[in-house]
């Protein structure tokens, strides 16, 4: 047996290094509420290119092993493809957005196609670790290589949330006249009875206070508030049609103190439900604004 694997131990390395890789794949790779990717063709597309990523990584540590430096050539072109992946993730997801009642929007769709990209990258981190363990040393320390990257891509699958910048409370959706309060925040003018009194009937609404200026900072942004809106409405549902932009649910700041101001008209009208959505909502990358970190401001 010793044998066998001294005689072959470029092969195990490789083999253990696209297992792993692909399993680590197999870790970040999931279909939940906001149905994407989706089942079963989106994740057999990405089962696939976590299949060649893994077998990227594997290969590249027998060929530099062997002094077969053209494989750096064959990495980059890897990473050329996996920027290809992210467009068209991109543009898929924007074309899907179209048709939504309540769209993700531009910078939700750049996060999810950038989380995308960058987790073929982990995969043939992966990949490459574990073969590179297995076949400079032992294939029980490759075996261990791979478990512990798969620790750290599992500490890597998701970022912070909402409730890391600011707390979520309930708060009175109240109209006076046809003026439509969030507890003390403006929203918007309802003038048609029939909508007023929908939204007395379901509206709901919540107040989001930041924690500080980063938080206020990154709750101003647009993209960020939208994914706010399209999370309450892909778990709790949303009490609208196409063409009725009275009934749409917005997010709006007091400008005052930085505070967000949500409402929605959801089927499930669960307040404690829709206080947990909110603070599960990730903070999208290129939302983040943290102006305290600037030199001026210390």
């Amino acid at each position: 047996m010793s044998t066998f694997i001294l005689n072959n131990k470029l092969s195990i390395g490789i083999m253990l290094g696209v297992f792993f890789g692909l399993a680590s794949r197999l870790v970040l790779l999931r279909t939940d509420y906001r149905q994407y990717p989706t089942y079963p063709h989106g994740r057999i597309i990405h089962i696939s290119l976590g299949i060649i990523a893994a077998a990227l990584g594997a290969v590249a540590v027998p060929s530099l092993y062997n002094k077969d430096y053209t494989a750096i050539t064959f990495l980059t072109l890897a990473a050329q493809q996996f920027r290809d992946v992210r467009k068209m993730e991109r543009d898929t997801l924007t074309k899907i957005d179209d048709m939504e009642l309540v769209p993700r929007g531009a910078t939700y769709i750049e996060g999810i196609a950038m989380v995308f990209e960058g987790r073929n990258y982990l995969v043939i981190m992966t990949a490459f670790l574990t073969s590179l363990f297995a076949i400079v040393f032992e294939w029980y320390y490759g075996i261990a290589a791979g478990l512990l990257s798969m620790i750290v891509v599992r500490l890597l699958r998701s970022g912070k949330a909402i409730s890391h910048i600011a707390s979520v409370a309930s708060a009175e959706v109240r109209q006076e006249g046809p003026d439509l309060y969030v507890g003390d925040i403006y929203i918007m003018n309802v003038g048609l009875q029939s909508n007023q009194s929908i939204i007395a009937e379901k509206g709901l609404g919540l107040i989001l206070t930041p924690y500080n200026a980063n938080g206020k900072s990154t709750l101003s942004n647009l993209g960020q508030r939208q994914a706010i809106l399209y999370d309450l409405a892909a778990l709790l549902g949303v009490f609208r049609d196409d063409g009725e932009p009275a009934l749409v649910p917005l997010a709006k700041l007091d400008m005052r103190d930085g505070r967000l101001a949500v409402f929605v008209l959801p089927h499930d009208k669960d307040q404690a439900k829709a206080e947990q959505i909110v603070r599960n909502v990730p903070i999208l990358e290129a939302a983040v604004r943290m102006p305290t970190e600037a030199k001026i401001n210390q």
